[in-house]
């Protein structure tokens, strides 16, 4: 193991000299603003040096400063060294990729005090000074030596990075007249106002006229040049708001505050509903922290025990998404408790029999596999552990549950214990629904509006099944 050892104030001398190297990496800055409290985008954003060029070259100047208190912990004079002050000037921005060389150079001692001063500089690959300045310490007096300490492994985790990109993909069409079903409470009003001011929809609130325009003034919400629907309750709200998609006046459903069984109950009424040959399923999109790609689970909402025909529809409406967001070719794994078919598991028999049905054109678009435990779906450490060789094991865009209840746990877990923002619809009828839940944030809302509207744009142009 490799030993650090240190230089007492006896052993310093004028002109003692050290050094070290380091690139600057994106995840130095996004570490460097956490620790710091920092994080004005025109800090942690880094760029071009144009107009904000010096402002972020300081920032980032200041990450390069502290690697010469490095040097000086570690390096000369080392452990047991006491800072006492430090000057810097920054003169040049350090951008992504940059290597630093970081020099000290003691040019004062006070052995009686065990002051030393250093000049100290950090030069780029250019060979420009981008930080200079002097640094005062109190050197160690007695002789340390131990073993180099290993730094833990650091992850970033940022939140919302894809959905942000989803949200401004969608502001670039046109909004979709959405009809927001019994929003009789702040939460759901409030939602579909800000997904309105983010221009992801128009809404046209359908409900008690009374109790929306009482919603609205205890939260404090203007619902000036928004249409209202007058209806008595709940259940009318949700047949109104199903005829005016038939009526042509809405494209798309938002749940407001009525229980999910109420709307589905008019949207799968066989005679007045929004019924299409394929089967309706919720799809939960996920923005996980860490994950490079957003994750898609479903059924976890609607389908509770899903047989084959079911199954079938349920990954069809998945992949149609996934295709519509941008994702050229979605991998989908459905999901069981272990890779081998086995008649004791059930729901390895229905992932069989769906990578059939994909193999034989029955469900088009992406690559589907199972049936693939969790781990190995999306953990290539854990495929290349079990030697699984599949085009989506380690890598599935889609988690594809076998029943309503695992869907469920594995969408909650991933929003309760890592940290994933959520969004989510309902697909497979003549509209796409919003089915909000109660616990959901107004940025939840904003961003099952922008899935709606970019799917919806995106269907218009393509019957349901068929790839992109």
């Amino acid at each position: 193991m490799d030993l650090i050892e240190n230089r007492t104030i006896d052993e310093l001398e004028i002109g003692d000299r050290a050094q070290i190297e380091r690139v600057l990496t994106r995840q130095d800055i996004t570490l460097f603003a956490s620790v710091s409290a920092d994080i004005n985008p025109a800090h942690v954003e880094a760029g071009d040096e144009d107009a904000e060029g010096l402002h972020r070259g300081i920032v980032h100047g200041m990450w390069a400063g502290t690697l010469i208190s490095a040097v000086l912990s570690t390096k000369l004079p080392g452990p047991g060294t006491v800072h006492l002050g430090q000057t810097l000037r920054f003169h040049h921005p350090v951008g992504i990729g940059d290597r630093i060389t970081v020099r000290v150079v003691v040019t004062e001692l006070d052995k009686a005090k065990a002051h030393v001063r250093f000049d100290c500089d950090c030069v780029d690959a250019k060979g420009r000074t981008v930080v200079s300045g002097v640094a005062e310490v109190q050197a160690p007096t007695n002789k340390i030596r131990r073993h180099v300490a290993r730094m833990p492994a650091t992850a970033i985790k940022v939140h919302g990075v894809r959905f942000g990109a989803l949200v401004d993909r969608a502001r670039a069409l046109a909004p979709l007249t959405t009809a927001i079903v019994h929003p009789c409470d702040d939460l759901s009003l409030g939602g579909a106002i800000a997904a309105r001011d983010e221009g992801m929809i128009t809404p046209v609130l359908v409900g008690p006229r009374g109790k929306i325009e009482a919603a609205a003034d205890g939260a404090g919400l203007d619902l000036s040049g928004i249409e209202i629907v007058d209806a008595p309750h709940s259940h009318a709200a949700a047949e109104v708001a199903v005829a005016l998609v038939h009526e042509g006046r809405a494209g798309a459903l938002m749940k407001g505050k009525l229980h999910t069984d109420e709307l589905l109950s008019a949207v799968l009424d066989r005679a007045k509903g929004l019924r299409t040959e394929r089967r309706l399923s919720h799809v939960f999109a996920l923005d996980v922290p860490g994950q490079d790609r957003t994750l898609f689970v479903t059924d976890a909402a609607i389908n509770i025990s899903p047989d084959l025909e079911a199954l079938s529809d349920i990954v069809q409406n998945a992949i149609d998404l996934a295709v519509a967001i941008g994702v050229e070719v979605p991998l989908v794994a459905l999901l069981s408790a272990v890779e081998t078919v086995t008649a004791k598991l059930p729901s390895t028999l229905l992932a069989a029999a769906i990578c059939k049905m994909h193999d034989r054109g029955q469900i088009v678009g992406g690559k589907v596999d199972g049936p693939l435990a969790f781990d190995n779906a999306i953990s290539p450490a854990a495929v290349a552990a079990k030697g699984i060789v599949s085009d989506v094991a380690g890598h599935a865009d889609i988690l594809v549950t076998p029943n309503l209840e695992s869907g469920n746990m594995v969408a909650k877990q991933l929003i309760h214990l890592a940290g994933a923002s959520s969004a989510g619809i309902a697909l497979g009828a003549r509209a796409p629904i919003m089915l909000t839940s109660r616990s959901d944030t107004v940025e939840a809302r904003i961003v099952s509006a922008a899935l709606a509207k970019v799917f919806y744009h995106w269907r218009r142009e393509r019957p349901l099944g068929l790839p992109g």
